[in-house]
């Protein structure tokens, strides 16, 4: 006590900025820490690029597997971050209850959730920054625009973070596991990221495409493969995932 009823520190809530600052930083640094979430944002991407990149396993029929694995690679890398990892982590918070306190925080439960995805963005940050560097040595010539390479990528990331929040807000934690996982290996096959979609049948081809997976790997691909303008197809197939999953979580989502 410095004087008469005067405190130092003054008692109450930092600064709203500061703390989806602290909580994000704290979200980046569990998320990092984690091994299974690493196994799932890091090494399975590389794995993926790094493999199929070396062997003469796909036929692509548009140049070096490089080129048509590396959007793809970073759309799955997107997905395991925004949608599995996060299903999976906020499924668990939710069921020990951590949800719980931290709503019961000076931290609106808006501010928590901004938090949350400010942590994916930093997280796909080191990712595509990882990812680029493995793409360049293995010899990835990219075209395109970067700006609308960013516009994908963050359209995307809103697409499958309110599908992962929803999942892990509606289901039981260990249900949610399993649901991740599983929708993470069916659509690492059969969203475009290693296999071409014209190995499917035509009316596979197009049930898939309007998958986010295959919006974003084939919007990806067609900028930084073919050095196409903006894929307005790609890019509203996106943002109707992400605007109906953002509301149904929105709506949806349990905290307890």
């Amino acid at each position: 006590m410095t004087a008469t009823g005067l405190y130092s520190p003054k008692p109450g809530a930092a600064p709203l900025g500061r703390m989806i600052a602290t909580q994000a930083a704290l979200e980046t640094k569990m998320l990092l820490r984690n091994g299974e979430q690493l196994l799932l944002t890091v090494v399975i991407p590389t794995l993926v690029l790094v493999l199929f990149s070396s062997v003469d396993i796909i036929d692509t029929d548009e140049g070096k597997a490089v080129d048509f694995l590396t959007p793809g690679v970073l759309a799955l890398a997107v997905m395991s971050t925004a949608f599995t990892g996060q299903a999976i982590a906020t499924g668990y918070e939710r069921r020990y209850g951590v949800l719980k306190r931290l709503a019961s925080s000076p931290l609106p439960r808006w501010a928590l959730m901004t938090a949350k995805t400010a942590s994916v963005l930093v997280t796909e940050i080191l990712q595509v920054v990882l990812l680029t560097a493995i793409a360049l040595a293995l010899g990835w010539s990219p075209h395109g625009n970067p700006l609308t390479v960013a516009s994908l990528l963050l359209v995307g990331t809103a697409a499958f973070s309110g599908l992962g929040l929803l999942m892990a807000g509606t289901l039981k934690a260990e249900a949610t596991l399993a649901a991740a996982n599983l929708a993470f290996l069916l659509l690492l096959v059969g969203g475009g990221v290693m296999i071409p979609l014209d190995q499917f049948s035509q009316a596979t081809q197009d049930i898939l495409s309007l998958l986010p997976i295959t919006a974003l790997s084939h919007g990806l691909r067609e900028v930084l493969q073919h050095g196409s303008g903006v894929p307005w197809r790609d890019l509203g197939i996106l943002a109707v995932w992400a605007v109906a999953a953002l509301a149904a979580a929105g709506r949806f989502f349990r905290w307890e």
